[in-house]
């Protein structure tokens, strides 16, 4: 029992993270750019791929920020 609890709160962050990701997603298909940014950011700063990737596509069109490619390959960097 106490194994499966301990699973249980490892996951926790996960998914909550996933659910940011998600609503982030969510925003960017709708065309809300500006919450869409705000989701994937922390999650960016945080390490997660999937959001460090988002971040790169938004920068490199220039899509809710600033055209930026060269913040654009920094993003690519850290996701790799």
């Amino acid at each position: 029992m106490r194994q499966l609890c301990l699973i249980v709160l490892l996951m926790l962050p996960a998914a909550a993270a996933l659910a940011d990701f998600t609503a982030g997603l969510q925003a960017f298909d709708a065309g809300d750019y500006e919450t869409a940014l705000a989701e994937w950011r922390p999650l960016a700063e945080a390490g997660d791929g999937e959001a460090q990737l988002a971040l790169a596509g938004l920068y490199m069109q220039g899509v809710g920020v600033g055209r930026d490619p060269a913040r654009a390959a920094q993003w690519y960097l850290r996701a790799a």
